[in-house]
């Protein structure tokens, strides 16, 4: 493990990370002071939280009145009153509300049924950012009674705090607008150029690989100079991400192999207890206690199950609650082993085929994968997995005994220390085009009947995707892909706002750059909107230019729309030439959330 350098910035700065989990969330911190070696420390206090310790994570819960009016969040919301029958009618729970702002992908659809809807006349953002604000007050808390000097300490940091949030893998730049119009409601930044600055995104799977080298845990495995694989299992999402150690000191890696992100972390596990409850009680007068009953699996029976052969039990009720037809003996359900491995099945398959398919495209060979997460407690997930992969020499291991706090401790890591320099792109990226149609094409004259001519007399055809950065393509945070494309306009001032698409192809075909083009509606369902580019061409010079076939005169603008695809976040930028040197301006991504795409 290598040793962190003393911070060598201008001034003192507070960083914090929030960890926002699908059940359980988490805030780890650190104080940038010039001169010194930065620690991260994590928030281990809360309010009405019982355990307090290294691993002190709250539930991921917000109490709503009937009004909508915040109540209450985190181990607060756990306060009998909440759950008191006679008060039902006064309060609303959400829960599992980060899952709302999942990609809208058609594998996810199942997710909708399994997931608590939100409170009526709440969206997700909404609920994020109450979520946050509640954070942000309890990391205030913390500093300020645990820091000598605290509250000094806080007013005078807070103002010019940054801010790190994870997400699954899976999320894209949607999600993150989303979280940056949620963090801006809750008051962590303010809605201006420099106030979303200071906020950052990780992904849990990177994060998660901070942690496990800033723990010691991946140093054995590196030297063997072979890759390793992050599984973070989680409440939601199950995320896998493969490295690769490209220089020991400083310590740098880079992805391997696209990210992966499945719906099958442990609530998932709950949910097909809960369904097989319903099943077996059906016409029992036990039917109504099933949500009590799962509850109980969930913080016991599901936690401690290790053996497919034993029976498992869920103690629930008192003494008089018995039924010898359902297998209920004192209050207590039992159950056959092979069925409570039934509800994990799914969820360990998705590990198994996910790890398999990463040491397929990996670019490198793997030696270990690492298990963290809440899920990751999990003896009977953990167990499955090194008997699967055990007998193949991988070794598999979980690296700590806190693996709560693996995303968050993580986050700032990747703040502070930036380990990967390197990712791998999950799909292939491009936008919409049209080009001059060629009758020497086949591909174009089967669509000739989609030509058009534009303003300077030319027939085109349009319908074609034109690749800016292929997939599986490993980028670098410096490293900048562009494509050049014009626009044409009968007067200058149509030029001056460009809207042009970003467009994702999800499919397997290997794209190439450069002139090759590809038809839409070969793969139909293998491409999807990401996002908008909005930009200012005003400044680019409008060349006037005169038709072919009616002399009349037209404008032409042409720029190059530049991506940067090597950070956790897509940043776009124009280019343009002006007097021989090259011009650019910042460009604006906009998100359509509600778009359901293919994966």
């Amino acid at each position: 493990m290598s040793l962190r350098q003393p911070y060598s910035g201008p001034s003192r700065k507070l960083v914090l990370a929030f960890d926002v989990g699908t059940t359980f969330s988490g805030i780890s911190y650190c104080i940038l002071d010039p001169g010194s070696v930065p620690e991260i420390r994590g928030v281990t206090r809360f309010p009405a939280q019982e355990d307090v310790g290294g691993d002190s994570k709250i539930p991921t819960i917000v109490i709503y009145d009937k009004q909508g009016r915040f109540e209450a969040a985190g181990a607060e919301a756990l306060d009998p009153r909440f759950e008191d029958d006679d008060d039902d009618t006064k309060w609303v729970k959400a829960e599992w509300f980060k899952l709302h702002l999942r990609p809208k992908t058609k594998s996810a659809a199942h997710v909708t049924e399994d997931i608590p809807p939100l409170p009526q006349g709440k969206t997700a953002i909404d609920v994020f950012a109450d979520f946050l604000r509640y954070l942000f007050k309890c990391a205030r808390l913390y500093i300020e009674q645990t820091h000598g000097n605290g509250v000094e300490l806080w007013r005078g940091l807070q103002p010019s705090a940054e801010f790190v949030l994870t997400h699954p893998n899976g999320w894209e730049g949607a999600q993150q607008n989303m979280m940056r119009k949620a963090a801006i409601v809750a008051g962590l930044i303010p809605d201006t150029e420099g106030g979303r600055s200071r906020l950052s995104f990780v992904t849990e799977g990177e994060a998660s690989l901070h942690f496990c080298i800033r723990s010691g845990s991946t140093s054995e495995a590196t030297k063997t100079g072979k890759g390793i694989i992050i599984v973070d299992a989680g409440g939601g999402t199950i995320d896998i991400s493969t490295y690769k150690q490209t220089c020991a000191s400083p310590q740098a890696f880079e992805e391997t192999a696209p990210p992966e992100c499945h719906f099958k972390g442990s609530i998932f596990v709950t949910n097909n207890a809960r369904r097989f409850l319903e099943t077996t009680m059906q016409n029992s007068r036990f039917l109504g206690d099933v949500p009590h009953i799962t509850r109980c699996f969930d913080k016991t029976t599901k936690l401690r199950f290790r053996n497919a052969e034993e029976n498992q039990y869920i103690k629930f009720g008192t003494l008089k609650d018995r039924d010898p037809n359902l297998n209920i003996r004192s209050g207590q359900l039992k159950l056959l082993g092979q069925d409570v491995a039934s509800f994990f099945e799914p969820s360990v398959q998705c590990v198994v085929k996910s790890v398999t398919d990463q040491l397929k495209a990996s670019k490198a060979e793997i030696s270990s994968v690492f298990l963290v997460g809440g899920f990751a407690a999990s003896e009977w997930l953990f167990t499955q997995m090194k008997k699967q992969f055990g007998q193949v020499g991988l070794d598999v291991c979980r690296p700590d005994s806190h693996v709560n706090k693996a995303v968050a401790d993580g986050a700032i890591s990747f703040h502070v220390d930036h380990f990967v320099n390197a990712r791998v792109s999950k799909f292939a990226y491009g936008t919409n085009v049209r080009t001059v149609y060629d009758p020497e094409n086949p591909e174009h004259l089967a669509r000739s009947g989609r030509c058009s001519r534009d303003l300077s007399g030319a027939l085109m055809i349009g319908g074609l995707f034109d690749v800016i950065l292929p997939r599986d393509t490993t980028v670098t945070e410096t490293h900048e892909f562009r494509e050049s494309y014009y626009q044409l306009g009968s007067d200058p001032s149509e030029l001056n706002i460009i809207s042009s698409p970003i467009v994702c192809y999800r499919g397997k075909t290997e794209m190439k750059t450069s002139s090759a083009q590809y038809f839409v509606d070969k793969e139909p369902n293998m491409y999807s909107l990401l996002c908008h580019v909005h930009a200012d061409l005003s400044r680019v010079p409008k060349l006037p230019r005169m038709s072919t076939l009616s002399r009349s005169k037209y404008y032409a603008a042409n720029f190059d729309v530049v991506l940067s695809l090597g950070l956790t976040e897509l940043k776009a930028h124009i280019c343009w030439q002006e007097n021989g040197s090259e011009k650019r301006s910042p460009a604006e991504l906009v998100y359509d959330p509600d778009i359901v795409r293919e994966d």
